[in-house]
């Protein structure tokens, strides 16, 4: 029986989706060829669908409790695998992103994409009208303005936050430094902040 590399084992279950024993079998049956696998697990009926694009739709669903029990998150961060979302360093990665989330009520929206349009226009419209603007030449308040709507757009939005780990890092940076670790794409998904009695009338 062929010695099959663990590496190339999470190769063919990174491009295939199929779990890592059914890969190891394939691999030995085809003494380690990569493309020739790929077509053995496809006559073996594995429902294999390769793409070239990298898919994170593995991960998992985390929740986190601040101590209290007033204010909780769940968040959804996506992976390429499921071997890669049971890594401590990509779990670990997750709990620390959920607590972030509980820290910080500012934080609104993963990205700066995510802001739908209305929120950025009511910014503009707020700072536009701001007193310290009043007697500044339309040039200089338009720079001004934008300036403080970048600002507050990126205080809302999770990627753009200092990690609170390590805060010389942005959340964005500290993801792209376990990516270089799991050998995977990362993406944070959606998330939700509860806060005990908010909206109660």
């Amino acid at each position: 029986m062929v010695n099959i590399n663990v590496k190339v084992v999470q190769q063919l279950r990174q491009k295939t989706g199929v779990g890592m024993m059914d890969c190891k079998k394939a691999l030995q049956a085809t003494n380690g060829d990569v493309e020739a696998a790929i077509i053995w697990l496809r006559k073996k009926s594995f429902g294999v669908s390769v793409k070239n694009e990298r898919i994170t739709a593995e991960g998992i669903i985390s929740s986190y409790v601040h101590t209290g029990g007033k204010v909780a998150v769940l968040l959804e961060v996506n992976c390429e695998t499921d071997f890669v979302a049971k890594t401590e360093a990509f779990q670990v990665l997750v709990k620390d992103i959920a607590m972030q989330i509980a820290a910080y009520s500012n934080i609104k929206y993963v990205n700066l994409e995510d802001i739908p349009k209305e929120i950025v226009g009511q910014e503009k419209a707020i700072e536009i009208e701001r007193d310290d603007l009043a007697n500044k030449p339309d040039n200089i308040k338009e720079k001004i303005v934008k300036g403080r709507i970048e600002k507050h757009l990126k205080e809302i939005t999770l990627m753009n936050q200092p990690f609170i780990r390590n805060p010389k890092l942005s959340v964005e940076e500290q993801i792209k430094q376990v990516v270089s670790v799991v050998g995977e794409s990362i993406r944070v998904r959606r998330f939700v902040r509860f806060v005990l009695g908010e909206k109660i009338d």
